[in-house]
């Protein structure tokens, strides 16, 4: 039976990707060892390291005066690191959930945090909007999409302080103005490899603005330096990641893709909007995530929430579960998930309202 794979993260990856990191595992490069033993200063290892960054920059037209690092310690890591580098007395964050949340806890250490807004009143369901962002602020920091609640800001905000995004579960979904970011960030598990690299694109200037120490490991400077190898970096991820950068490019880019997630998250989000079954969670449409789309059994249904979840398991669905904090189903529809497993998960809805 085919599986249909929705985990939101580690999640679903490009076939291309599997395949040609199983090569590299078992013979890289023609070197007649394996990625999982070869040094990472080794010529073949730089090359790839290389070629990745390039690809960063090209698939998402990263301007001049920009670094691209590779990273340990997951986005958790980062948001203790920006503050450190960056929070001089003030920092503004928009709340939009869990792991905005867990950010502005991390910069509360460094120095003011002004939270502009929350939409933790009702579980995160949508973006807060006619906020002020304090103009002496250091920064303002968001999180693009919320892979728990549904939620997703698909735009790139004009902002006249420096401007700091996690993209974890977003990135290469969509183009991009870079010049309007002056660092975005993510962990690799939920949309370009698997987990254990943390990309990282900062903007130069932006650096040494603090006059606190910064300890050799948290400060990006040091990785700028040693272009993501002052210590030995996540190998393997890094070298999956280059493989989906490749499958990324061999689809068209980004506006290719982008394209395609559009079209994936209108025929699940139009079934969810005619069953009589089903409702979503997000209901203004502007907010809704192309990547994690999260739905619930409809008013006077919600007894056959388990009843459709084995349903779908039965069909090869994984990962559908919502998380516990919202229940329901969500459903990760990140690049790598193929057209015919969003068409299979709409037919399971349809077979479902019919037998019911």
């Amino acid at each position: 039976m085919k599986k249909h794979n929705f985990f939101a993260g580690p999640s679903i990856l490009p076939q291309f990707t599997i395949d040609e990191t199983i090569k590299g595992i078992q013979n890289f490069a023609g070197t007649g060892l394996s990625i999982l033993e070869i040094s990472h200063r080794s010529k073949e290892f730089v090359a790839v390291v290389e070629e990745a960054q390039q690809l960063f920059r090209d698939l998402l037209k990263i301007p001049e005066g920009y670094s691209v690092l590779f990273l340990g310690g997951g986005a958790s890591t980062q948001f203790l690191m920006i503050p450190f580098n960056f929070l001089g007395k003030k920092a503004a964050y928009l709340n939009t959930g869990a792991w905005a949340n867990k950010a502005i806890k991390e910069a509360k250490l460094f120095g003011e945090v002004v939270e502009v807004a929350s939409s933790k009143d009702t579980t995160y369901n949508y973006i807060p909007k006619g906020y002020e962002i304090p103009a002496d602020a250091d920064y303002f920091h968001i999180t693009t999409n919320n892979t728990i609640y549904g939620t997703e800001i698909r735009e790139d905000m004009d902002v006249n302080i420096p401007l700091i995004a996690d993209m974890s579960s977003d990135i290469f979904s969509r183009p991009v103005d870079i010049s309007k970011y002056d660092m975005i960030y993510g962990g690799a598990q939920k949309n370009l490899a698997p987990s254990g690299v943390t990309f990282v694109i900062i903007k130069n200037d932006i650096l040494g603005k603090v006059d606190r120490p910064i300890p050799t490991m948290m400060n990006y400077q040091t990785h700028i330096d040693k272009d993501s190898m002052f210590n030995t970096p996540p190998v393997l991820p890094i070298f999956s990641a280059l493989q989906t950068l490749k499958w990324l490019k061999a689809q068209g880019g980004l506006e290719a893709i982008e394209k395609i997630n559009i079209e994936k998250a209108d025929w699940l989000y139009d079934e969810i909007e005619r069953n009589k079954m089903f409702k979503a969670t997000v209901a203004d449409k502007a907010d809704r995530s192309l990547m994690n789309i999260c739905f619930v059994m409809n008013d006077g249904f919600e007894e056959f929430e388990k009843e459709f979840l084995e349903l779908a398991t039965s069909k090869g669905m994984m990962g559908l579960k919502g998380h516990r904090s919202v229940g329901g189903f969500r459903a990760s529809t990140y690049n790598a998930l193929p057209k015919e497993s969003v068409k299979a998960l709409v037919e399971a809805m349809q077979e479902f309202e019919k037998n019911h």
